[in-house]
């Protein structure tokens, strides 16, 4: 770079020299008069001023001086100045000269100043069209230093924010001691604003309180530039802190509405079958006149809603443990096809009357996840298709290996599910249209689900086709070695 300005410069100085030679050459070739001599140095000299700079002007004045007083000025083919009137004209030329190098000079650096600041203008502007483009404030600040950097071809841009006690840098890789430096400047502890390094840096404020610090390298940004974004960024890390602020309340009072929520519906679950009970113990108490079959449905009735009620009760303490993160996943291998033959097995009873076939694609090698949580999630799927589906139509279930998941499908040929019921029955308490013809559920089976998959790293989703069935697919990570051993070896 210093090579290139120094080439650059010694240009203009030979471009000036001979400019000089040249124009003399002319004015004695067509024996030009002083006074059309001195106007033609006088327009040398002003374009010199505007295209070189006030320094090669001067010399250009200088070597013009000469040469008019050397060929124009009597006695000619000399240095020498005879008579007030020649010392006068030489004296009124060279101050002309110095006059209009000086005004072209300024003139020069007032239009490159212009030009300067309508780049700023630009860049400053380019800088708010990206910045609108972004409607995540917290990935926003993520990018902030990169646009920046991208906007002024700077070469490190770094962004303490003090809300998150974090530092933001493009490219990421920065100086402990910048960040030190940044972090004592927003905290006042150091009052100037050069930073090792070659960093230059300005504090973030709002109002009187301090938001952040923004540095930059190389310290080229102008004081009236790097002021405007830096206002720029501090109104971007408010409004970060609002949205969060807000997200937050609008978080809490969503909380609030579930809770209640929740609380109204798990009362009224819990009402159902005790008024149930209730009912039917009454009648029995009271019911001197009744015949055996009728005892016999009373009392069938207090064993069914009695083990509803303890259901009911089971779920809401397992929804209550998955809500707390209090749920402890156990790893160990299993061959995931004699693991669907187990819970087959265990759910013979619930899937009586039905074909039931069991698939298994790609290969059967051992993987590693808590067959206890994931047989809970199956076999309440089994359980809600058995339910849900006719005597005699087919439920298939499946495991595949895909994209580092071990995938498990429950397939069935029932009615399905509703288009307007599909996107909720992962809600907690939510039973769609056919639920309460089929059977009298909590409406927490699959939102337990979902949640118990969600503690192992995976998830569940269904698709239904009315009148051909639901598919409901979920997954864990695939680990197929001892997670302990992959641990060990990572820490070596």
């Amino acid at each position: 770079m210093a090579g290139q300005l120094s080439s650059g410069l010694a240009l203009r100085w030979v471009a000036a020299a001979a400019a000089v030679v040249l124009t003399t050459f002319l004015l004695v070739w067509f024996d030009a008069s002083s006074t059309a001599a001195g106007m033609a140095f006088l327009v040398l000299v002003m374009w010199t001023a505007t295209q070189a700079g006030v320094a090669v002007s001067l010399v250009i004045t200088a070597l013009c001086a000469a040469a008019f007083d050397y060929y124009f000025l009597p006695p000619y083919r000399t240095f020498r100045l005879q008579g007030a009137e020649a010392w006068f004209t030489m004296f009124a030329f060279a101050a002309s000269c110095a006059v209009v190098s000086r005004l072209a000079e300024t003139a020069r650096r007032q239009k490159e100043e212009a030009r300067q600041r309508q780049e700023d203008v630009e860049r400053l502007y380019a800088l708010s069209q990206e910045m609108m483009l972004y409607s995540d404030a917290e990935e926003l600040i993520c990018n902030q230093p990169r646009l920046i950097a991208q906007t002024f071809s700077l070469e490190a841009v770094a962004l303490y924010v003090c809300s998150s006690d974090r530092t933001y840098a493009s490219p990421p890789e920065l100086p402990r001691s910048v960040d030190a430096g940044l972090r004592s400047l927003a905290q006042g502890v150091q009052g100037a604003d050069d930073l090792t390094m070659g960093f230059r840096a300005v504090p973030l404020m709002l109002g009187l309180r301090p938001v952040g610090t923004l540095g930059w390298k190389p310290a080229v940004l102008s004081r009236e530039i790097s002021t405007a974004v830096a206002a720029q960024v501090a109104i971007v890390l408010a409004r970060a802190v609002t949205m969060n602020a807000s997200a937050r309340m609008e978080a809490a009072r969503a909380a609030d509405r579930l809770r209640a929520a929740l609380i109204e519906s798990l009362t009224h679950e819990l009402r159902t079958p005790l008024t149930s009970i209730r009912g039917a113990a009454t009648t029995l108490l009271e019911g001197s006149g009744l015949d055996e079959p009728s005892r016999q449905d009373l009392v069938k009735v207090i064993d069914e809603e009695s083990t509803r009620l303890d259901t009911l009760i089971g779920q809401s303490v397992e929804m209550a443990e998955l809500d707390a993160n209090v749920l402890e996943v156990r790893l160990a291998p299993h061959h995931p096809r004699a693991f669907l033959d187990e819970i087959v097995e265990r759910s013979r009873k619930t899937l009586e009357g039905h074909r039931v076939s069991i698939v298994t694609e790609g290969p059967d090698t051992h993987a590693w996840f808590d067959a206890h949580l994931l047989e809970r999630v199956l076999r309440h799927l089994l359980e809600n298709a058995a339910s849900y589906t006719p005597v005699g139509s087919r439920i298939q279930l499946a495991s595949r290996r895909i994209e580092g998941r071990l995938e498990l499908r429950v397939e069935d040929d029932g009615p399905g599910v509703d288009p307007m019921d599909l996107p909720l029955i992962f809600d907690k308490f939510y039973r769609g249209k056919r639920s309460a013809g089929a059977r009298n559920g909590s409406g927490m089976g699959l939102a337990i689900a979902r949640a118990i998959l969600a503690a192992q790293g995976g998830s569940i989703e269904a698709t239904s086709e009315p009148g051909r069935g639901t598919c409901f697919r979920c997954w864990v990570p695939l680990i197929e070695s001892d997670p302990k051993n992959a641990q060990g070896e990572a820490l070596e």
